[in-house]
């Protein structure tokens, strides 16, 4: 049987964002695949470097959506290790709970569109109403359901009232039942597994071969997440299991997003326990010397670094960026190959790329 191509994109509908494929088939067979990306490229590392250190928190933000609060934090992070600058330790537990929040809300976005593409669509309705409490409390507490604005040098922008406090561990424990069911439904129900189950395999070694970091490197077996093997703001002092899935399959990847939306609830609860009164921030505007640093934080699809050169003036040197997605989409040339037509979007969406982050 002869092969041909079948070109999707940019636009489909397992992403919001264009990204184009040509997809190699053989009968309703995948037996290659090439990408083609820049389809949204913004020139945002240079007019980073055209504007001053404290605009840049505002730029960074504005990356992506959805893990929006890691880039002005990690930014945030490279400027105060150049600058010498340890944050108040309240600060540090306002910035996991800002990450945190924001991680429940992309993981349980993911698994709702899984659900939208594989026709269970009362599941990915049941889904994103259980992820409108995380939208509703970014919007009581930040006042902004995406752009948390929660980031400054030398600290966070906001702080939390005793009676911010007690409504978000309210929300919180809300949570708990709600997430304990979407759980039991992508593990038991047979419709999901049927789907799911055994679908864009990625093996451990190939993991490791292509560098892959996040949900879909644990998915498939390897324990990295930054939180625990390289601590930054509270994270050493919380209790928190690294979650991880052998079968390096669709169900694993939304398995290990589930079980850490459910993780990033009870991490969120020890903060408020455990966070000190204080400042939030150092209380002054620093001046930021000539150095260069790197930060990393844990997003929600993974690892995320980011470099920093200064020269003393106000603005960057050099500031570039590198997104866990830009990694792990190579990977979809190992995923797809072998699976059906029909299972493209569901695979594409396993991977949970972002690709304004990685073009930007």
């Amino acid at each position: 049987m002869s092969t041909y191509t079948i070109p999707v994109g940019p636009l489909h509908v397992a992403l919001e964002e264009p990204m184009y494929f040509k997809v190699e088939v053989k009968g309703e067979t995948v037996v290659g695949l090439d990408i083609t990306a820049g389809h949204v490229h913004r020139g945002m590392e240079f007019l980073a470097m055209k504007r001053n250190f404290y605009q840049n928190i505002t730029l960074t933000e504005r990356l992506c959506s959805l893990c929006s609060n890691n880039h002005p934090c990690t930014y945030c992070m490279a400027l105060e290790s150049i600058a010498g600058i340890r944050i108040p330790e309240r600060a540090e537990y306002l910035r996991v709970i800002a990450d945190e929040i924001k991680r429940i809300s992309s993981n349980l976005f993911n698994c709702s569109i899984m659900a939208h593409i594989i026709g269970f669509d009362s599941l990915f309705m049941h889904v994103m109403e259980t992820r409108e409490i995380m939208q509703d409390v970014k919007e009581s507490i930040y006042g902004n359901r995406m752009d948390l604005g929660a980031n400054c040098i030398g600290g966070v922008k906001y702080d939390l009232t005793a009676e911010q406090s007690q409504y978000l561990k309210a929300q919180m424990e809300r949570m708990k039942k709600p997430l304990e069911e979407i759980y039991r439904l992508y593990t038991e129900n047979p419709f999901v597994r049927m789907r799911t189950e055994g679908v864009g395999i990625l093996p451990k070694e190939e993991a490791v071969r292509y560098g892959l970091v996040g949900p879909v490197a644990r998915g498939s077996g390897i324990a990295y997440d930054v939180r625990k093997k390289s601590p930054y703001a509270a994270y050493d002092r919380l209790d928190f299991q690294v979650q991880t899935e052998q079968s390096g399959d669709v169900l694993a990847r939304a398995m290990v997003r589930l079980r850490e939306a459910q993780e990033a609830v009870g991490i969120i609860l020890q903060c408020l326990e455990d966070m000190p009164q204080g400042p939030t921030w150092i209380g002054i505007m620093p001046e930021i010397p000539a150095g260069e640093a790197v930060a990393k934080s844990e997003a929600p699809r993974g690892e995320l670094i980011y470099y920093l050169r200064t020269d003393g003036s106000d603005t960057p040197e050099r500031l570039k960026w590198r997104v866990p997605t830009y990694m792990n989409w190579d990977a979809l040339g190992v995923m797809m190959i072998g699976n059906k037509v029909s299972d493209i979007p569901l695979i594409i969406n396993s991977i949970d790329p972002c690709i304004s982050c990685t073009e930007r």
